[in-house]
C-alpha cells in the first residue's frame, strides 16, 4: 500500500487483529483538573466509554458541564490529568504530539461550531487542504466531488468571507469527509446558524456520515439533534450520568441461540 493511500485514511493491511476488532473510540478514567492560583478545579472526573465502529453517539451537557473539554481529550487535543484514550486500538497519550497529530490526519475529521476555515484560502482550497497536508497527489481531483455534494459547485473559487454561515459550514464539512476519516467529531456544529439553515447542515452531515460508514461523535445541547443518535452520553458537572441507546440488546439466551446458527422465535 503506498504512502498516499495511507495517510488518505486507509487501513493498512498490517494492522494486528487487537487493532483491527478494537472499539473506534474507547475513554478510560479520563479526569482533567486545572490549576487556577491556589486552587484546581475539577473539570471532567473518571469518565469512562466505549464508542463501537459505525456508531453515532450524542455528548449532551449544559454550558460547562465539561463536554467540549471532553472532545478535545478525546482528539488528543488537550491532554487529561489522568485516564487514556484510545482511537481504534492506538493509545493516543502514548504518542508525543507530533504522533496525535498524525494518528488526527490519519483517522479524524473536525466539524466546529465557528467553521475554523481558513481565510486566504478558497473554498476548494480549504477542502484540498488536508490532503494536500496528506501527500495525496490528486487533491483538487478528490476536493471538487465533495464541494458538489455538498451543493457548493458554483462557489468553488469564492473566500470564506464571501460565504454565508451556512455555506461555510458546508466547506467545512466537505473538508471534514474528504479524507474519509473513520471518526467524525463534531463541536456544536449548528451553533452559529439559524435553525433552518442548520437543519440542512445536519441534514447533510448524517448523510454524508452513513454514505462513508463514519462513527460520529456529536457534542450539543440541543435535545431534538442528539435524538438523531442512536445513543446519547450526557454529562453533568463534569461527570458522565447517564448513557442512553436506541439499540436492543440481545438477551442472554438469544445470544446463546444465534451462535448455535438458530432462528431466535418471535414474541
Amino acid at each position: 500500500m503506498d504512502q498516499g493511500m495511507k495517510d488518505h485514511g486507509m487501513v493498512d493491511d498490517r494492522m494486528d487483529d487487537d487493532k483491527r476488532h478494537a472499539p473506534a473510540l474507547k475513554a478510560v478514567d479520563l479526569t482533567k483538573r486545572v490549576t487556577t492560583g491556589e486552587s484546581a478545579l475539577l473539570i471532567l472526573s473518571n469518565v469512562s466509554f466505549e464508542v463501537e465502529a459505525g456508531a453515532s453517539v450524542a455528548v449532551l451537557g449544559a454550558s460547562g458541564s465539561g463536554k467540549t473539554t471532553l472532545l478535545g481529550l478525546l482528539a488528543g487535543l488537550d491532554t487529561p490529568s489522568s485516564g487514556r484514550v484510545e482511537v481504534h486500538g492506538e493509545d493516543i497519550f502514548r504518542l508525543d504530539e507530533d504522533g496525535r497529530a498524525a494518528l488526527r490526519q490519519r483517522l479524524i475529521g473536525f466539524v466546529f461550531q465557528s467553521f475554523q476555515l481558513l481565510p486566504a484560502l478558497t473554498a476548494l482550497e480549504n477542502v484540498m487542504l488536508p490532503l494536500e497536508l496528506a501527500g495525496v497527489p490528486d487533491a483538487r481531483a478528490q476536493a471538487l466531488p465533495l464541494l458538489e455534494r455538498v451543493g457548493l459547485a458554483a462557489r468553488v473559487g469564492h473566500y470564506p468571507k464571501q460565504l454565508s454561515g451556512g455555506e461555510q459550514q458546508r466547506v467545512a464539512l466537505a473538508r471534514a469527509f474528504v479524507t474519509r476519516p473513520k471518526l467524525l467529531m463534531a463541536d456544536e456544529p449548528t451553533g452559529n446558524l439559524d435553525a433552518a439553515t442548520g437543519s440542512g447542515v445536519i441534514e447533510l452531515m448524517f448523510e454524508l456520515n452513513r454514505e462513508q460508514g463514519t462513527t460520529l461523535v456529536l457534542v450539543t445541547h440541543d435535545e431534538q439533534l442528539a435524538r438523531r443518535c442512536s445513543r446519547r452520553l450526557r454529562i453533568a458537572a463534569g461527570e458522565l450520568v447517564s448513557d442512553e441507546s436506541d439499540a436492543v440488546r440481545p438477551t442472554a439466551a438469544a445470544n446463546t441461540v444465534a451462535a448455535a446458527g438458530l432462528a431466535v422465535p418471535s414474541a
